[in-house]
């Protein structure tokens, strides 16, 4: 029954899912489903307003997927999913809703604060093993390292740029990092 902007949508390769993101929600749609009703799960509530999301593109777990998340106070989230975590899960169903709500606490979401200010973009890049974050944030503008330090507390490698960071991307064939600001 909530209306919201999505603010970030990718697909789930191994699950084959879409994910997308609301202010308060992570919204998991199974498009293939002939089922009008009960085609979806929403995952909520989320404490901040999420921006983005991206999915975390590795060939070592054939039915697992990780989603990465950025909001809009320097946080960036890392959340594993499984087929199991649709299936284990409690939910309550809502009348005439398409979506069975996911309570968030049952999920294990790390999550650690690189920026600070909003985090406009996420991104896993599988050719560095390594993901990517930027924010209009002058003295952490970009992130770029090792997942690993979602889950630990080690130094990320941050990059400053007056005025921030709004978009970036990587090419394979130049090996080179490009930002916007």
């Amino acid at each position: 029954q909530d209306t919201a902007w999505i603010t970030g949508c990718d697909f789930l390769p191994q699950l084959k899912y879409v994910v997308a993101v609301t202010e308060s929600t992570v919204v998991i749609w199974d498009y293939k489903s002939d089922d009008n009703k009960n085609n979806g799960y929403v995952i909520k509530p989320m404490k901040n307003c999420l921006l983005c999301v991206c999915t975390v593109t590795t060939s070592d777990h054939l039915a697992k997927d990780t989603i990465l998340m950025g909001d809009d106070k320097g946080y960036v989230y890392l959340l594993p999913m499984t087929s199991d975590d649709f299936i284990m899960k409690q939910y309550k169903a809502e009348k005439e809703s398409q979506f069975r709500i996911l309570d968030s606490e049952n999920f294990n979401i790390l999550k650690r604060k690189l920026h600070d200010d909003w985090v406009g973009k996420v991104k896993y890049i599988s050719a560095l093993k390594c993901f990517g974050s930027c924010s209009s944030d002058s003295l952490r503008s970009f992130v770029l390292d090792d997942i690993k330090r979602l889950e630990d507390n080690l130094p990320a490698r941050e990059f400053s740029v007056p005025r921030g960071v709004n978009a970036f991307t990587y090419c394979g064939k130049a090996k080179v990092i490009v930002t916007g600001g």
